[in-house]
């Protein structure tokens, strides 16, 4: 029998250029290309709805801006899920830990799966667009070509993200220039149109403002969905090169870049759509390159396809690192936290998530999952301001090369208790019975397998199964994880993992 082999774990990779186009490439997704109406029809003017936009982009930096002292407290890859772990676990022996389980069951089962597979579809319909133009596709074939793609898609991406961490960084890095880019052609165009002296659309600034304390958090929701994404290097944390250092700085240069990108993009639209066809056409870039763009008008359907194929591989890599921390801390199984001896890569949380997201898409339409996800996506928000202001207090003497002034997560907090509280009291609906079906299933799962710690026996035979079948083991510890977890293990001395004899 062979022992384990020594310095297998998940190895820092991202440097800062990295870590900024990992929070642009999860941002930048097909929002702000299709769907950027919705802002609009729920303040009902131009000025009113570009003022939304730059408060969502506001609300998103000092939000990003308190996870940077978050992540450089807790030092540890899961984002959320290890801020509340480090807040609230040592509270209480049954409520401590709930939080960071309702959130990575959440996460992990549904919110994210389902949202790669919505990203996913996109991409599809926009790659294959050319050619069900050429081809006069029946609906019935279209659909057939447009899963066919889905799937294909998926498969890419999953084993991009199994393979290779660098794979994965390359990869990402060259489409985030490209939908950038993308996103450039559409604001030279409106700047363009400016010079045409089209400006009647926009210079009808606040008339006919209809935003109220009923549609406000509406119209912010519709905005904040596209500015998701900024807490994606806190998910990786332990991945990242020098990440007291390059979190901080990554999340300064990525969320007002991406701010300015979408206000100037909705500038554009304006130069040529007016409030009408903006807030009627179902995709808004594509409406706007066949009247400004002439023959470049081919780079929108093109920047759709990017942007929505970089988005869903960023989304993917970051929720199985949120698995893998999960399984690590005992709150999902142990094996989703083992890493691939060759690749270095978390390759059992890989192929879950791509199971799970394959699911998705077959079930067909689950976008009303996907516009309560990003309900609940804030109610979480709030819960990690909550964590961040317990620490000031239960972990005053840690080191924090960033602080951001108290006042700061006290107001994001306040805001999304604000939008999660008013669309439930003002137009309840049936979807939230849905979010409670699953902090439900949440609640049956923690309580005999986390709390009371039940073991299924057939559990050591999949794990076993796994490890022979992946070529996985433990991750090694780094020091300071091992410092830490010290007292927690007390004198009961490490578990030995089944050997992978063998195959390694």
């Amino acid at each position: 029998m062979t022992s384990i082999p020594k310095n297998v774990k998940l190895r820092r990779e991202l440097g800062l250029f990295s870590a900024v186009c990992l929070i642009i490439s999860v941002m930048l997704g097909s929002g702000i290309f299709v769907s950027p109406a919705n802002a609009l029809k729920n303040t009902g003017s131009v000025g009113m709805c570009l003022v939304i936009w730059a408060s969502c982009g506001l609300l998103s930096l000092l939000g990003a801006m308190s996870y940077a002292e978050l992540g450089t407290v807790v030092n540890k890859s899961g984002g959320e899920f290890s801020f509340y772990q480090s807040a609230f676990a040592d509270m209480h022996k049954f409520w401590g830990p709930l939080p960071s389980f309702i959130y990575s069951w959440v996460s992990i089962m549904y919110v994210r799966p389902a949202e790669v597979a919505i990203i996913i579809l996109t991409f599809s319909e926009y790659f294959i667009r050319p050619f069900s133009i050429l081809t006069d596709m029946t609906p019935e074939s279209e659909h057939t070509v447009k899963k066919t793609v889905s799937i294909l898609a998926l498969g890419i991406i999953t084993f991009i993200n199994y393979t290779s961490v660098k794979c994965f960084i390359k990869i990402q890095n060259v489409f985030t220039i490209c939908k950038v880019t993308a996103c450039i052609f559409v604001i030279v165009g409106g700047i363009y149109q400016l010079y045409l002296g089209n400006t009647k659309n926009l210079m009808t600034g606040f008339e006919g403002t209809t935003l109220s304390i009923d549609t406000l958090p509406i119209a912010f929701y519709s905005g904040l969905w596209a500015y998701d994404g900024w807490t994606a290097t806190t998910v990786v944390s332990e991945e990242i090169k020098n990440p007291q250092r390059n979190i901080l700085l990554s999340i300064l240069l990525a969320v007002p870049f991406v701010t300015m990108i979408y206000v100037l993009m909705n500038v554009s639209y304006l130069t040529v759509l007016s409030v009408a066809e903006m807030t009627s056409v179902q995709a808004v870039a594509v409406e706007f390159g066949t009247r400004a763009l002439g023959s470049f008008s081919f780079i929108i359907p093109l920047g759709v396809a990017m942007a929505t194929f970089g988005c869903a591989l960023s989304v993917q890599f970051g929720i199985t690192r949120l698995c893998f921390a999960a399984s690590r801390e005992g709150q999902m199984l142990e094996v989703f936290s083992y890493v691939s001896v060759k690749k270095l890569t978390p390759a059992p949380a890989v192929v879950l998530q791509g199971l799970l997201t394959l699911i998705c898409l077959l079930c067909g339409d689950i976008v009303v999952l996907i516009e309560f996800a990003s309900f609940l996506v804030w109610m979480f928000y709030g819960i990690s301001m909550a964590a961040l202001i317990v620490m000031r207090y239960t972990k005053r003497d840690v080191k924090r090369p960033f602080k951001v002034p108290i006042v700061i997560p006290i107001f994001v907090l306040i805001v999304s208790t604000v939008l999660f509280i008013t669309p439930i009291l003002s137009d309840p609906k049936p979807q939230f019975l849905i979010g409670l079906v699953f902090i439900l299933s949440a609640f049956l799962i923690y309580i005999p397998f986390v709390y009371l710690k039940k073991r299924l026996s057939i559990v050591d035979d999949f794990t076993k199964f796994i490890q022979y079948l992946m070529v996985v083991v433990p991750p090694e510890k780094d020091e300071a994880d091992a410092e830490e977890n010290h007292s927690a293990e007390g004198d009961e001395g490490e578990t030995e993992a089944p050997m992978i004899a063998a195959v390694v």
